[in-house]
């Protein structure tokens, strides 16, 4: 395998406004616009999302028993996540808590979909930028240009172990991408002992490929010291935020369930609190050039795009779970934590870790910990238990939240009488990272490009800002003015405009 490539010639910018259109390797559509002032550095630069969700509004007047099977075509990605999610909702609005065993299945459901999720993005979405090196020729950036370099037969063990995980949910949920296996109150069928036979001979090499995964990481990534100084270099991708996550009773990450703890810039525990009483804790603010909200910290205000302890913007995902908890219940992932750590308490970092391009390590700790999650639920006497729902009662008001891949995930739904769905609102894991997203692509954008100088290369180092946080824009975009502007421009054969309509 031949080393990445790492610089490259630059060449004047022709304009003080650079537009990257569209950006690349995220889920969903979004853009970024850098300025330039009259000395050729960069004034200021803006991650825009121009893509309408609108799920609030179109799920009103649906029955709120749809909605886990309506809200997950939200994204294609993660609607494992917002299948959970929903349901964990409609468990609340129909007061029916799954039995254990119900609960298990889930849990074992949703570590499959986090293994499918973090293979997905660390090998055909971030290794490119590391395997073949930021400034590698646009057109080999891309999960082809990686098994071209690392080799076939590794590509062939990434394919097979997200196939794997994507036929565990496939075979629990009823489909792979959109499934349909949770009901108010637990889960629609149990598994049989053949299928959980396959899924833990799944699990087994998955925990293999997972250690596997974070070896790579090491040798690529760690072991390069050109990487190391970009990776740790306060200058470029680096914000001290607020963090948020789910832990369990001793503070250990929980993707599935547990209360929302919020510590400080110095890891200082400021809150935690149980996810009903969201609204009190999270604030969203608007900007008229995004369609996407911007999350805050209601009990520290909204301060414009800032870090430091008087913003209340934090940050979700995977680095904000390892900076807001004590690390994982699983033994393997403990230990590749506590590395992580020792590594940072090597450079004098004793609290949380503000280096964005840290969150593709902390993403690779939570495959290995997913992975032992899945093998840990496989070899559960109860996992085959049919003792997996109970009854609903009369519907209501319920809350559901869980830890998505990229961040805390929120669904908030009201039902009447009848069951019919009178108000939805929902706080995606993108969502609650737009704002720290903006901070990190105008630090990257004002550190690397000085003097008009610019390069494909350099522009692509400033994608990987956000890359770090592997957003998904589809689900978390929403509408500010309740409606999509839409124009729409009909011309006449000879191009002249014949009807210029729009709705704004």
């Amino acid at each position: 395998m031949t080393g990445p490539i790492i610089s490259e010639p630059t060449h004047k910018s022709e304009s003080k406004r650079i537009t990257i259109d569209p950006i690349t390797r995220l889920e969903g559509h979004g853009k970024i616009e850098i300025f330039l002032n009259d000395e050729g550095n960069v004034a200021n630069a803006y991650w825009q999302v121009p893509e309408l969700r609108g799920f609030e509004k179109f799920c009103i007047g649906r029955s709120v028993d749809e909605l886990n099977k309506i809200t997950p075509r939200l994204c294609g990605v993660c609607p494992g996540a917002h299948h959970l999610a929903s349901t964990k909702a409609l468990d609340g609005v129909f007061k029916a808590e799954p039995p254990p065993a119900g609960r298990k299945l889930r849990e074992l459901f949703y570590a499959a979909h986090y293994v499918h999720s973090h293979i997905a993005h660390f090998y055909a979405l971030a290794a490119a930028d590391f395997v073949l090196g930021p400034m590698a020729p646009a057109e080999k950036r891309n999960i082809l240009g990686v098994v071209d370099a690392v080799g076939v037969n590794i590509g062939a063990e990434v394919i097979k172990h997200r196939s794997w995980a994507q036929k565990t949910q496939e075979m629990m949920g009823g489909k792979a991408t959109h499934p349909v296996c949770g009901i108010p109150g637990g889960m629609s069928k149990p598994i049989t002992e053949e299928q959980r036979a396959q899924i833990e001979t799944w699990a087994k090499s998955t925990v293999d490929f997972s250690k596997f995964t974070a070896q790579l990481l090491t040798d690529v990534v760690l072991k390069n010291e050109d990487y190391l100084a970009l990776i740790t270099n306060p200058g470029i991708y680096y914000d001290e935020t607020y963090y948020m996550g789910l832990v369990d009773k001793n503070n250990k990450i929980n993707f599935y369930d547990g209360d929302a703890r919020v510590v400080d810039q110095t890891g200082k525990e400021m809150w935690k609190f149980h996810p009903d009483k969201y609204l009190d804790y999270i604030g969203e603010h608007v900007e008229p050039w995004s369609y996407e909200k911007f999350c805050f910290q209601k009990k520290i205000g909204w301060n414009g795009f800032t870090d430091g302890p008087k913003s209340g913007i934090y940050r979700c995902a995977p680095l904000a779970r390892i900076n807001a908890s004590t690390g994982f219940t699983t033994p393997l992932a403990q230990d590749y934590y506590l590395q992580m750590k020792d590594f940072f308490k090597g450079l004098g970092i004793n609290g949380p870790i503000h280096h964005t391009m840290v969150m593709h390590w902390a993403r690779v700790i939570e495959l290995v910990h997913a992975a032992e999650l899945m093998l840990q639920l496989s070899q559960d006497p109860e996992i085959t238990s049919k003792d997996i729902q109970t009854p609903p009662g009369e519907p209501g008001e319920g809350v559901g939240c869980l830890e998505a891949p990229r961040g805390t995930l929120i669904h908030h739904y009201v039902a009447d009488e009848n069951g019919i769905t009178t108000d939805v609102n929902l706080v995606v894991g993108t969502t609650n990272n737009n704002a720290p997203i903006n901070l990190s692509v105008r630090r990257a954008a004002k550190a690397l490009i000085k003097n008009w100088q610019i390069s494909p290369g350099i522009l692509n180092e400033v994608e990987m800002a956000y890359r770090a946080y592997d957003p998904c824009n589809s689900c978390a975009t929403h509408t500010l003015p309740g409606h999509m502007p839409l124009r729409a421009i009909v011309r006449n054969p000879d191009g002249s405009i014949y009807q210029d309509i729009k709705n704004f």
